[in-house]
């Protein structure tokens, strides 16, 4: 599944963060066949920007945050 660009999601672990999706990477090899999809995920950190430019799909899967009508 594709996630779009704003979705937000938490992380996981003892201290979990609020990440939003900001850039979607494909890769694809020189058979022009999709190898790999990367999420570029941004979260604040101490008043700052911080950028993770290697989250898969399954990590968004799982923090996922509903939304609320």
């Amino acid at each position: 599944m594709e996630y779009s660009i704003g979705t937000q999601f938490k992380t996981r672990g003892k201290a979990p963060r609020l990440c939003t999706v900001t850039d979607i990477l494909k890769t694809y090899n020189s058979a022009g066949e999709l190898v790999k999809t990367r999420y570029v995920a941004q979260h604040d950190f101490m008043g700052q920007k911080v950028n993770d430019y290697d989250v898969v799909a399954i990590t968004i899967a799982m923090g996922l945050i509903p939304i609320e009508a």
